[in-house]
């Protein structure tokens, strides 16, 4: 069989997986402009990063410039609720997380979107674990070292995060709550100077994307004690998640979806979805997303709505638990 026969056969399971025929019908007059893929955080983040690797990809199969424009503010919320209440052409879709269309929704006592009302879910672009971090110097070497220090009377072991509410806070809070002992959270205003803090001893561990703290765990700055996921990263297959370190029922990751209008006409989201599953049947895309640690989910468009409202309910949990609140 020849490559391009493997790269067709690969693009046909993809578009299967998502619920495509290879031949859709669709808006023939669509796209005729260039569309604008909204990424609800700044430039150099790890949503960024992957936007900019989907966008390029999509603009082949579309054959229109996918246009990224970074819309930060409010813990993604002023991005995501552009495209909520923008037009439903298929022009502005938007690049939503787990912290925007799953975390916002309890984290938010009045979020302006309803994550899932307002929003067609185009298609699952990647997840990806957290790494339970500490400073290469650290006396803990384990997990168990960590939560056996937390326990200790008048001990504090603290922990940083990118913000209030953010996946790495919570997935500090799920572990306080899974091994008990005193934890102490420390909210930094983004992850690079939290990740600095960590590496300085000034704060004692972090949970965060591998594409940010592989580079450190090779020069030695940083030691790597556990994955947040079900199964170990693809991206550090060394280290160990926490279920198989016996920290209960721990299975967290951050993901990454892109989503239209909920009013997006259907012919117009089957094109998008269809330019998507080609998109990311691309082993050059493959291969960009590797790199920052992002590991493919296959999901049908109904499976995605699923995904959402599951997600939803999980995270819920855990901001309750918190206590973390924006007004």
């Amino acid at each position: 069989m020849t490559l391009l026969s493997n790269r067709r056969s690969l693009i046909a399971g993809l578009l299967s997986t998502l619920g495509l025929s290879a031949l859709p019908v669709y808006a023939q007059d669509y796209p005729q402009r260039p569309i604008k893929l909204i990424v609800p955080f700044g430039a150099g983040t790890t949503t960024d990063i992957v936007s900019r690797v989907i966008a390029e990809g999509l603009s082949k199969p579309l054959g229109q410039p996918v246009v990224v424009e970074n819309r930060a503010g409010a813990g993604g919320v002023i991005g995501s609720d552009l495209v909520a209440k923008g037009p439903a052409d298929g022009y502005t879709i938007v690049m939503g997380t787990v912290g925007t269309h799953a975390i916002n929704a309890t984290l938010f006592k009045k979020l302006p979107y309803d994550p899932l009302r307002d929003f067609a879910p185009l298609a699952f672009t990647g997840y990806t674990p957290t790494l339970l971090v500490v400073a290469a110097n650290s006396l803990f070497k384990t997990v168990k070292d960590l939560a056996a220090q937390a326990s200790q009377p008048g001990s504090k072991v603290s922990f940083a995060s990118a913000g209030n509410g953010t996946s790495g806070h919570l997935a500090g809070e799920l572990l306080k709550a899974r091994v008990g002992g005193d934890m102490v959270h420390v909210p930094y205003k983004e992850g690079g100077l939290a990740l600095t803090d960590v590496m300085g001893g000034q704060v004692q561990f972090m949970f965060y994307h591998p594409a940010a703290v592989l580079p450190h765990i090779k020069s030695g700055k940083l030691r790597a004690l556990g994955a947040s996921s079900a199964k170990r990263s693809a991206a550090a297959p060394d280290v160990p998640t926490l279920m198989e370190q016996g920290v209960a029922d721990f299975d967290l990751v951050a993901w990454f979806m892109m989503y239209a209008p909920a009013a997006t006409p259907a012919p117009v989201l089957v094109r998008l979805r269809e330019a998507a599953a080609q998109t990311l049947a691309s082993p050059e895309v493959a291969a960009k997303l590797d790199a920052q640690g992002l590991e493919l989910r296959n999901m049908k468009p109904d499976e995605l709505a699923s995904f959402g409202r599951s997600e939803i309910t999980k995270w819920a949990d855990l901001v309750k638990r918190s206590g973390a609140q924006v007004d």
